[in-house]
């Protein structure tokens, strides 16, 4: 269910930004910096934001490092009409490099979902995508969000996790691998360094941060789920305590 709200919350916040910064029916150049870190798969995150820009008529080049996402999202996109898949571009490449692939300003969108959190430095690898922003460009990040760390094992009632999670900015995955988080004060002082300063960000899974086995609701109450969410993740305090933030800075 976690997976299913994010991607969900994110499309529909992703839309409120581009409505509200760019022309109605302009195409977009869209890039998805890795495609489906944590999530392999389309239907479980990766590629997920891609296809659905590709299907709103953008154009979406998408920067990925690992073979197997790369292999997934291109099963994914066999299966669309061939107007969707003549919009979509795959580069095998490590989103730290983007000035090997993209000349400065060469798109009017970038995603970075879920990347930072597995680069112990992200500095130079933020720097580099507002260099291919074009002014105007909106640059979106979701990033686990270290002041909330301890909510999920606190819930959960692990209170050894909960204690440790208020002294470390790791993150513990159920994959067993430990993930940085960020804080929002820092990328808010990065993004302004970089010159695509902060302008909106939201909360996302406010009241769902729970075991990724738990099956997702039916289709009315999952509407349900997805209204409180997203009330929940604009409006103060309940979208500093989110599992992840959705960070949405525009180049100057």
């Amino acid at each position: 269910m976690r997976s299913t709200v994010r991607q969900e919350l994110i499309a529909r916040q992703l839309e409120e930004q581009i409505v509200r910064r760019f022309p109605v029916g302009q195409r977009l150049r869209v890039l998805d910096v890795g495609l489906g870190h944590g999530s392999p798969l389309p239907e479980a995150g990766g590629g997920t934001q891609a296809l659905r820009l590709a299907r709103a008529g953008h154009q979406v080049t998408g920067l990925e490092s690992d073979p197997q996402v790369l292999s997934a999202v291109r099963t994914a996109l066999a299966a669309e009409p061939e107007g969707i898949r003549d919009r979509v571009r795959l580069i095998e490449g490590d989103g730290r490099e983007t000035g090997v692939h993209f000349l400065p300003g060469s798109f009017d969108i970038v995603l970075c979902h879920g990347v930072l959190m597995y680069i112990s430095e992200p500095d130079p690898l933020l720097a580099g995508l507002a260099r291919v922003l074009a002014p105007g460009g909106l640059l979106s990040l979701l990033v686990r969000n270290a002041d909330a760390l301890a909510m999920r094992p606190g819930l959960a009632g692990d209170w050894d996790a909960a204690l440790a999670a208020f002294d470390s900015p790791l993150d513990a995955q159920r994959s067993g691998l430990d993930v940085r988080a960020d804080r929002l004060g820092a990328l808010t002082a990065t993004l302004a360094g970089i010159g695509a300063p902060l302008q909106t960000w939201y909360g996302v899974r406010v009241f769902t941060d729970v075991p990724e086995d738990r099956q997702p609701p039916s289709a009315g109450e999952l509407e349900r789920l997805l209204a409180a969410e997203e009330r929940a993740g604009r409006t103060d305090p309940y979208r500093s305590v989110a599992a992840l933030l959705h960070l949405c800075g525009v180049r100057g």
